[in-house]
């Protein structure tokens, strides 16, 4: 262990991505050529986790993968970047998840996950993991592991007084159990899943900033009334909006030439954890968050694209002096 490191625990997934990139995203029933294709180690929790070790952290997975072909480049990831996988099982009954990513020259994308092991994360895999979580500063989880195992994870870590930080992705079809959310330090999702969450669109068209913090304060309002203490909404270049005790800010993003945003909210999540075990305040958690997010759109792949502790600062150095 790192002496006097961050302690972070992620329970969540672990997936294989095969990425192809084109000029665009096909329409439905259409096949189009593509310009390049890679294979790389994902899955939210994952690339959380990875994010998190490269910033520094001590950090611990909770997860599965099948016992295959496949698992091996996911744990070499993982501990490449420093993440103990001690708790990451190998499910012998069910393969490792897979997932299909498609990206435009925009760096936008369009994504179908194939969970398979992660579905199998159970509360008991959480209780194996415990003697860690329960000293951990942060836990952080996602919603591409059973809904039971997360809410179980969150309610005992909330219990012991750990901040827990969920990003609820890929956005729900059914509302999260009142446990999950009543144990949620800070819940972060992107717009889409802000959203959903809170039943309320995002502005259509081109929205203004004005209308967008407008649209994130009511949404913010909503999910508050749901649970957590606090909401911090990701908006891509526009920053991110914080909401909680009463009041509500937009935080700056960073504008950059995106190459692919697959894992950038996965980024922000991991920074924003590292963050928040330091110490740092809020806003400070968010801006190192930003800086790490947009840093990894500029990359292609999922934990390919996680920068490094010094980059990051460095690239908020470049920031402060302009």
């Amino acid at each position: 262990m790192k002496e006097g490191a961050a302690r972070i625990v992620v329970v969540g997934s672990l997936v294989r991505d095969h990425v192809a990139w084109a000029d665009r995203l096909p329409v439905k029933g259409e096949t189009i050529l593509g310009t390049r294709f890679g294979v790389f180690s994902g899955g939210k929790g994952a690339n959380q986790a990875v994010q998190a070790g490269r910033l520094g952290a001590t950090v611990h997975m909770v997860g599965r993968v099948g016992d295959d072909s496949l698992c091996g480049p996911m744990l070499e990831s993982l501990a490449e970047s420093g993440v103990n996988t001690r708790f990451v099982k190998k499910d012998p009954t069910v393969g490792t998840g897979t997932c299909c990513i498609f990206v435009d020259e925009r760096g936008d994308n369009m994504i179908v996950i194939v969970p398979q092991a992660n579905m199998a994360v159970t509360s008991g895999d959480v209780d194996e993991a415990w003697e860690v979580i329960e000293s951990a500063d942060v836990l952080v989880c996602q919603l591409e592991i059973p809904p039971a195992t997360v809410s179980y994870a969150m309610k005992r870590a909330a219990q012991r007084g750990l901040t827990v930080v969920l990003n609820p992705a890929p956005a729900p079809t059914q509302p999260l159990p009142a446990e999950m959310l009543a144990a949620t330090t800070i819940l972060t999702p992107n717009e889409t899943e802000a959203a959903v969450l809170a039943s309320l669109p995002f502005p259509a068209g081109a929205p203004s900033d004005a209308e967008v913090d407008a649209w994130a304060r009511e949404v913010s309002t909503r999910l508050l009334a749901m649970g957590p203490k606090t909401i911090l909404i990701t908006l891509g270049e526009r920053g991110a909006y914080l909401a909680g005790n009463g009041a509500g800010r937009r935080i700056a993003g960073f504008r950059v030439s995106a190459v692919d945003v697959t894992a950038a909210g996965d980024a922000f999540n991991g920074a924003l954890a590292v963050a928040l075990a330091e110490k740092k305040s809020l806003d400070e958690a968010v801006r190192f968050a930003n800086a790490a997010g947009a840093l990894a759109a500029t990359r292609p792949g999922a934990q390919p694209s996680m920068p490094k502790r010094s980059e990051v600062e460095e690239f908020l150095a470049k920031d402060n002096d302009q």
